[in-house]
């Protein structure tokens, strides 16, 4: 996405949107290019087929949905004690 100065301030949640989609965002300043804008925490080398979810229906593990799911999450919520 490109966007001038006047964006930032008039359309500032157009560029937030922006990011929210991992978008780069250039700023320009009377037509030429002033600086980039790059979402925080974004890893380009992290893709979507390298998450353990996707492509989970193709894996024959007997197990149930809920327990994919369960050992998914184990991580996150296996430091919290009840």
């Amino acid at each position: 996405m490109k966007a001038s100065v006047v964006d930032l301030r008039y359309k500032m949640n157009d560029v937030l949107k922006a990011l929210d989609r991992n978008e780069k965002v250039t700023v320009l300043y009377r037509g030429k290019v002033k600086g980039i804008i790059v979402p925080a925490g974004h890893d380009p080398s992290l893709r979507m087929k390298d998450h353990p979810f996707f492509g989970m229906s193709s894996q024959d593990t007997g197990k149930s949905v809920q327990e994919e799911m369960d050992d998914l999450r184990k991580a996150r919520y296996s430091e919290i004690e009840v």
